[in-house]
């Protein structure tokens, strides 16, 4: 299963729909992805899972992952039905809701992210229910902004049906990011990137999110089609678990990389290991220059 792979389609009138790449949220994601260039190095994005395992601890692994090298931070927003996630991030999730997390809440997180350390962009992920519901997501848009977001994933929304919220957020200043999978045909990958802001998540195989133990040896092709077609950077996420992975995918010429659910099982079984997970994203950090071909 692929939910989050853009299907192939018409596309929308290009003309009249210019995206969310120039707003400041999308400029803020640019500079983070430049400076890591200009470093020699990838961009690391870590995620996090809002008020897992409770709103305290989950700051703390929040600051943890950015001192540990973030050059961007992924804040998974908790939601009872995730549909791209794997067991590790549903079980993360279904913990944080159980422990009161609350849309709300994992904004009010992002507000103290982002005022502890102001520098790094933050970009929460979540679904179209959760920011939309039925409307524009005017009101969601507005909140994300207010909370400090640079932008924002809406995992299950394609640009076939995000123009709405893609003028509400260019009001607000967030970047809209898109997500393209193996699935996902040349021409469609093109035109999805021409309409994501900040930069354009590559899903590195079909499937759900999840540590594994290899890439599919097919990435790097992927990697190199998805760049060459795309005006934005591309980072490149699912299934990354490991520093081999990082360089793998730094030398495919990825601009970014995003490991998510080997950062939680790093945490332990009750989410509270977070110098174990910290010395996890310093040992990603070291391998984001990239060494290996896949």
């Amino acid at each position: 299963m692929s939910p989050v792979a853009a299907p192939d389609g018409p596309g929308q009138n290009a003309a009249a729909l210019t995206g969310t790449n120039d707003t400041a949220g999308a400029r803020r994601i640019a500079a983070a992805f430049a400076a890591a260039g200009a470093d020699g190095r990838v961009a690391l994005i870590p995620y996090v899972v809002a008020g897992y395992p409770d709103a305290a601890t989950s700051l703390r692994i929040a600051l943890a992952a950015i001192d540990g090298g973030a050059d961007l931070l992924e804040v998974g927003l908790p939601y009872s039905d995730p549909l791209a996630d794997g067991a590790t991030l549903q079980r993360a999730s279904q913990v944080a809701l159980g422990n009161g997390a609350t849309l709300e809440g994992s904004l009010r997180l992002i507000e103290r992210i982002a005022s502890a350390r102001p520098a790094t962009p933050i970009v929460p992920m979540g679904y179209a229910n959760q920011f939309l519901g039925g409307g524009d997501g005017r009101a969601a848009a507005e909140r994300l902004a207010q909370a400090g977001a640079a932008g924002v994933i809406v995992a299950d929304l394609t640009p076939d049906e995000g123009a709405p919220f893609e003028a509400v957020a260019r009001e607000c200043d967030l970047a809209v990011v898109y997500l393209v999978a193996p699935t996902t045909s040349p021409a469609r990958r093109a035109a999805v990137a021409e309409r994501s802001g900040g930069f354009l998540y590559c899903v590195s195989l079909v499937g759900v999110t999840g540590a594994r133990a290899t890439l599919p040896p097919s990435v790097g092709k992927l990697v190199r089609q998805v760049r060459a077609a795309s005006p934005v950077p591309v980072a490149v996420g699912f299934g990354v678990s490991q520093p081999a992975h990082v360089r793998a995918i730094a030398k495919a010429g990825a601009a970014g990389v995003i490991v998510a659910s080997a950062l939680v099982d790093a945490l332990g079984d009750d989410g509270t290991e977070v110098d174990r997970m910290e010395r996890l994203v310093r040992e990603l950090a070291v391998a984001t220059r990239g060494s290996s071909q896949i």
